[in-house]
């Protein structure tokens, strides 16, 4: 069962989506499947996000269906039997009481029995809201649904005429975060930020990278998360690599050391990137870029706010970077011409943000009739600023080669200032100092 959030804020959920889509039209969402890793071993599973928001619900092998107005319930949820033998083997099933009782479904049914009941609830529906292209297997099944209404039309069967893309109504919904929601991602941000401290803390030249992520696992797990993405804990050049993944380097005195990492809370991502000094102290060079760097995520933070544009944090962020390299010498000219060429994105080639909620890289357009849209109260984002400077790039001065700086924040837009709610992980690179001197 489901203690995180309350049943009546799925409820409201799946209310809202039903009345957004219409008396007469039916959604269908599965869950997601377990996968194989290898022969007869399992990926852990972790469920679809755009299910868990409209259920809470755990288990593999369950569809939810939406039918509003249907008189005998509009919420039906078809799920596995409960099964003593399974569940000696895999654990607790809820069965069709338990998603009735308490997960707040109107009716249940055995999964299996799927293929018999659910043509009958999308007859006389005039429009399927569904993920059509992201599973094909069981488009190929929704489609033998519909195709077996069709095919009872002379005996006055109607089947639905329209077939809509169920992303343009729920992940709408996914980007505006409630108070509940909120609440679970400041944990998840609370979490990633412990985990961060505790790797600032044990980092010591000589270390190898995957010491590092096992301190980062510690800490997800003992507050019962897991990493809501593969952490990047990524020294020296390493950190170039924008999405470096083998985290098996041994840690050089001198490297700074960037970690990417977020912890999953309830199904609730946060994303956390700090880069500090191995030995615990900066290098001049070090410490001109990671001011850089700074600066320019405090500026874009500035801008997370209701009524501006999606894109004014990254052009503030540009803005900043750009400043900062044309000051170091890094980039010649004005500042002017340099934002209008585009010089910057040798050193920094990435966005400043995106949505993050259930996903990382959260659901949501980020424009709305080809324009960015605005920020509003309860949608969240990522600040990440960066500059890149690879070890064999020509035309750089070697004292700055082979940096790789990013400083990522997850930021939630409020009626006023913006709040920062992984600020429990120290940036400032004095404070980094005192924090690693300290232990």
């Amino acid at each position: 069962m489901n203690r995180i959030l309350d049943a009546r804020e799925f409820a409201r959920r799946r209310r809202q989506l039903m009345r957004m889509a219409g008396r007469d039209a039916i959604i269908i969402v599965p869950s997601a499947e377990e996968r194989v890793r290898n022969n007869d071993a399992h990926y852990p599973f972790r469920q679809d996000s755009d299910f868990h928001y409209l259920t809470g619900f755990a288990e593999p092998d369950a569809v939810l269906a939406l039918v509003p107005g249907r008189s005998q319930g509009e919420v039906i949820l078809f799920c596995r039997e409960r099964d003593r033998a399974r569940e000696q083997w895999d654990g607790h099933r809820a069965g069709q009481e338990g998603a009735v009782a308490d997960f707040g479904m109107d009716d249940a049914f055995p999964i299996d029995d799927i293929d018999d009941i659910l043509p009958g609830l999308i007859e006389g529906r005039s429009r399927v809201y569904y993920h059509f292209g992201r599973e094909t297997r069981f488009d190929l099944i929704l489609m033998g649904w519909v195709n077996r209404v069709r095919s009872n039309i002379k005996q006055g069967a109607k089947p639905p005429h329209e077939f809509v893309a169920l992303s343009h109504l729920l992940h709408d919904l996914r980007l505006y975060k409630s108070r509940s929601e909120l609440r679970l991602m400041r944990k998840s941000a609370q979490i990633a930020a412990e985990a961060h401290v505790r790797a600032m803390r044990t980092t010591r030249p000589g270390m190898n990278e995957n010491e590092v992520e096992a301190e980062l696992l510690h800490t997800f797990r003992k507050h019962n998360a897991v990493p809501s993405y593969e952490p990047i804990v990524g020294a020296g050049a390493n950190a170039c690599v924008l999405h470096y993944r083998a985290n098996n380097a041994t840690m050089q005195d001198g490297d700074l050391l960037l970690i990417d990492a977020g912890a999953e809370y309830a199904c609730y991502a946060s994303d956390i990137t700090r880069t500090f000094p191995v030995n615990g102290r900066f290098t001049p060079e070090q410490r001109e870029l990671y001011d850089i760097v700074l600066a320019a995520q405090l500026a874009a933070i500035e801008e997370v706010r209701p009524g501006k544009s999606f894109e004014a944090y990254h052009l503030a962020a540009v803005r900043v970077l750009t400043q900062g390299l044309i000051r170091l010498g890094l980039l010649k000219g004005s500042l002017r011409s340099n934002l209008e060429s585009h010089t910057y994105r040798k050193f920094y080639m990435h966005k400043t943000g995106h949505w993050l909620g259930l996903d990382v890289h959260d659901v949501g357009d980020y424009r709305v009739d080809g324009e960015f849209r605005e920020l509003e109260p309860g949608m969240v984002v990522t600040v990440e600023p960066g500059l890149y400077i690879s070890p064999d790039l020509k035309g750089v001065p070697a004292r700055y080669r082979g940096i790789g700086i990013r400083i990522e924040d997850d930021v939630i837009v409020t009626s006023g200032d913006p709040e920062v709610i992984s600020a429990g992980v120290p940036k400032d690179a004095d404070e980094i100092e005192a924090l690693m001197a300290a232990h």
